[in-house]
């Protein structure tokens, strides 16, 4: 059955949902989005995600044309119509058609994507196994330039450091900022753990403030393990005891080694573990 998209305002058939070639996403990649999960047919954590999509819009200076309820219930219904039980939203808003110029205020309104479908998850041997990751050359864009909370159209400076990973024949990358502390990874929010304790890097370091990464550290702290924001440099991503990421596609997933470094044991460790089956649990009301 062929997936209903909604496309500004109602739901088209796939073959139906297309885009100007004037819209100013396309053109300059000028818009922002969100990546959502459905678990058990519920839309994970719908409203955090709904309000950081506004955020991001407010942070571009682009209006988006419902409330924050409306886009709720339209999500709401897209997902409904394709019958998603587990699978993946990518909500879209564009600035819009305009002219060739970059002025965005010369675009009519913006436009509205909803994706509701499957999604391809890392393999459970990977979760189980533990990931081989590299540091990328790619540096992340510098925090003023572009505020990292700005989950823009815009993913060419990650994309570059996805291509280094699948170059060296591995899922991830670390992307770290202008001065050389952790950033975050190519799609992912980046955690290590050293003698019990949680770190990770602070969000002006260039990383997305992660829905769930902000999961992750709410069911931490509640087991009773420490976390502590800092920055944080290769180095200690080479010394850690253990290495996890976090997304809305990954979860939460363990790093095994780095950069030819093996981390820890070389397995996924103890506190990734707990931290993965707490999330599962949340995620399907467990």
């Amino acid at each position: 059955m062929a997936l209903k998209i909604w496309l500004n305002g109602k739901l088209v058939d796939e073959s139906a949902a297309k885009i100007s070639v004037f819209d100013h996403g396309l053109l300059y990649g000028d818009g922002v989005f969100e990546g959502i999960r459905i678990y058990s047919g519920k839309i994970f954590e719908h409203q955090a995600h709904i309000d950081r999509l506004y955020d991001s819009s407010k942070g571009i200076r682009m209006e988006i044309p419902m409330t924050k309820s409306q886009m709720m219930q339209a999500v709401e219904k897209t997902v409904q119509t394709n019958g998603i039980v587990e699978g993946y939203i990518r909500l879209i808003v564009t600035r819009g058609i305009g002219s060739l110029g970059l002025n965005p205020f010369l675009c009519e309104s913006p436009g509205i994507i909803i994706i509701a479908d499957s999604i391809q998850l890392y393999p459970e041997e990977l979760y189980e196994k533990g990931l081989k990751i590299i540091s990328a050359t790619t540096v992340r864009n510098h925090p003023l330039a572009i505020s990292p909370q700005v989950k823009s159209l815009n993913y060419l400076n990650n994309i570059l450091a996805k291509i280094e990973a699948l170059d060296s024949n591995v899922p991830e990358a670390i992307m770290y900022n202008h001065i050389g502390y952790v950033a975050e990874a190519t799609g992912d929010n980046v955690f290590i753990v050293r003698k019990g304790v949680v770190y990770l890097p602070p969000v002006e370091a260039g990383s997305l403030e992660g829905i769930t990464r902000g999961v992750v550290i709410s069911l931490a702290q509640a087991e009773g393990i420490k976390v502590v924001e800092k920055n944080l440099t290769r180095f200690d991503l080479y010394s850690c005891d253990e290495l996890f990421l976090t997304g809305t596609a990954a979860e939460v997933i363990g790093v095994v080694e780095i950069d030819s470094r093996v981390i820890g044991d070389g397995k996924p460790g103890p506190i990734t573990k707990l931290l993965r089956e707490k999330f599962y649990k949340y995620a399907h009301g467990k």
